[in-house]
């Protein structure tokens, strides 16, 4: 057995360690630094109880971006230098966020060992490569991020931090092959075990969804699919479930192997990304001959997904509004009832209106996969989404791209279990537009401004805030830019207090709440390396279900014109147009 020593190396902080909405995320640049990735692990080494860190295990992996194979190798070092007895590893490096959640809740090791967090290395749908984007965040033992208070801690201690500690003596891990590697340090035996990356996720979705009732939708003459996992590490998952346990055609897959600059793409699975997926899907010029009736997409790491039918796009707010409708009849996991739902703020209310219909309880809470976490750690919440291509449930503690689809596919299963061969099947479209006659539909739109000037953003968001204070004035330049358009009945900074531990969350986001349900949200994203990132979201309710059939551009064209006279948008930020609209 190969011995190792401990070695204290002396080093300096760097500015601006700050974990963001999901992580630290920065360009590949900045964390190739020397130390800087090391001082990032220690300090949350150093933010976690000592006594829980030594003799632990912990999993290492992530969506296989430029870079991660080098972090891998530091974090196993420091780890063994910190007391861990053992890291998991997925196979090439790879895990996506939704199956680390998972391991690190269900995993059972050879000795009962399960894991007590994880480090997990993505940038999400941030582009990657040399010169792009890197990212790292530390889940905990329930399976999400870190809470604030953790990743507060992690930050102070990364502005002081002087060493860290790093194990001498440990040679890189192939971490390309299947094994176990064990060794001998001053706290006793550490071993690293590289192990299959998509068994225990499988087994997981096997006990989920019914994999039968899929098989034979997807094997009906007249269904066909698509799924892209825009070259990020879904592209495992899904030949291994939708190609070995589904029996699905290889040729429904694109961009399913994974690459470390996601083949030179944006890995942000939206209508401006997905260019592939969204002309195959006939949403492009020209229109192909042939159209499949279902289409998928996936970020980087495979949290985040977009739902297509034929010619025709899902949202996102109403995607989790559908699954939660569906879900009780469609889903057997949720074959004995949801215990309530939930929304982050800036997503539309469609969740709000299904809640009440089927009276479950509906929760609103700041964007962060960590706020469901905390509401369904409590039995409080069943499913959840966001309007960033977030969807979700109590299964684990991440937001999950593949479980979405799935689902997806359970209900078109469900609603096509008594349609004959030869009658027409039941489309995506036709689901979501009965969805809009039992519910009606929340007209909804987002504009990023991304890379946008810092300084620029926060000055933006300054004007917003004194907006609210006159709203007389705010109605007059509504009615000035378009009279059409109701007035507001009220504004704030939304604020959150968490029903679970009390804790407060405030500055959340700008809101304008329209006397006729419509909404205005502006926030800063936290999800970007450089810059900032506005986003600006547009929502109008409809409940009469002969206008829920009509061209959301044109409907919300009013609200958009009045949002940017609002905010002042180009006068602040020198942008004609928003970076992407989804």
């Amino acid at each position: 057995m190969v011995s190792f020593e401990v070695i204290e190396q002396q080093t300096k902080p760097f500015d601006g360690q700050k974990p963001g909405t999901s992580g630290l995320r920065k360009k590949v640049k900045v964390f190739q630094q020397e130390h800087y990735l090391a001082n990032f692990v220690q300090s949350s080494f150093n933010a976690l109880p000592a006594d829980r860190v030594k003799g632990s295990t912990i999993v290492v992996s992530g969506d296989g971006r430029y870079y991660s194979k080098d972090a891998i190798q530091i974090i196993i070092r420091i780890a063994a230098a910190n007391g861990v007895a053992q890291v998991w590893v997925g196979q090439d490096g790879l895990l996506s966020t939704p199956a680390v959640s998972g391991i690190i809740r269900d995993r059972v090791g050879s000795k009962g060992e399960k894991a007590y967090g994880g480090f997990i290395l993505t940038a999400s749908h941030n582009a990657g490569g040399p010169d792009e984007d890197f990212g790292i965040k530390y889940n905990t033992e329930n399976g999400g991020p870190a809470l604030e208070a953790l990743t507060d801690q992690i930050y102070e201690n990364t502005k002081t931090i002087t060493t860290y500690l790093i194990a001498e003596g440990i040679p890189d891990i192939d971490i390309h092959k299947i094994a176990t590697s064990s060794f001998s340090g001053p706290s006793g035996p550490f071993s690293v075990e590289v192990f299959d990356a998509t068994e225990d996720y499988v087994k997981m979705m096997k006990q989920i969804f019914d994999f039968e009732a899929i098989s034979r939708l997807l094997a009906r003459p007249d269904f066909t699919f698509c799924y892209d996992a825009l070259h990020g590490v879904a592209g495992v998952y899904a030949k291994r479930i939708f190609l070995q346990e589904l029996g699905a055609q290889e040729s429904s897959l694109l961009n399913c192997t994974p690459k470390e600059d996601f083949g030179g793409g944006h890995p942000d699975p939206n209508l401006t990304y997905a260019k592939q997926l969204v002309k195959t899907m006939g949403l492009g010029s020209p229109v192909p001959e042939e159209i499949p009736e279902f289409g998928a997409a996936a970020d980087g790491d495979a949290d985040r997904n977009m739902i297509l039918g034929k010619k025709f796009f899902v949202t996102p707010s109403d995607s989790v509004a559908i699954i939660a409708a569906n879900a009780v009849g469609a889903i057997p996991y949720f074959r004995n009832g949801l215990k309530g739902v939930a929304r982050s703020m800036p997503t539309s209310a469609a969740l709000d209106v299904v809640a009440k219909g089927l009276g479950l309880r509906q929760f609103e809470v700041p964007t962060g996969w960590k706020f469901f976490g905390n509401l369904m750690d409590a039995g409080m919440c069943s499913i959840c989404g966001e309007e960033s291509f977030g969807t979700g449930s109590d299964h684990i503690r991440e937001k999950d791209g593949i479980w979405a689809v799935l689902a997806w596919l359970s209900i078109l299963a469900y609603r096509n279990r008594d349609v004959a061969a030869d009658d027409k099947l039941v489309t995506v479209e036709d689901i979501v537009t009965l969805h809009w006659g039992i519910y009606g539909r929340h007209y909804y739109t987002r504009y990023d401004y991304e890379n946008v000037d810092a300084g620029a953003a926060k000055n933006l968001m300054s004007h917003l805030v004194k907006l609210q204070s006159n709203l007389t004035a705010v109605n007059k330049i509504i009615k000035e830019t378009r009279p059409e358009v109701s007035g507001v009945k009220s504004g704030d900074e939304f604020e959150y207090k968490d029903p679970v531990d009390g804790s407060v969350s405030s500055h959340q986001g700008i809101r304008f709440l329209f006397k006729d349900g419509s909404r205005l949200v502006f926030r800063l994203s936290g999800t970007g390396s450089v810059g900032a990132t506005i986003r600006l979201y547009i929502e109008q309710y409809q409940s009469d279900k002969s206008k829920t059939g009509a061209d959301a551009s044109e409907t919300l064209a009013p609200l958009v014109d009045v949002a940017l006279v609002l905010s002042k948008m180009e006068e602040f930020t020198g942008r004609s147009a928003p970076t992407v609209i989804t």
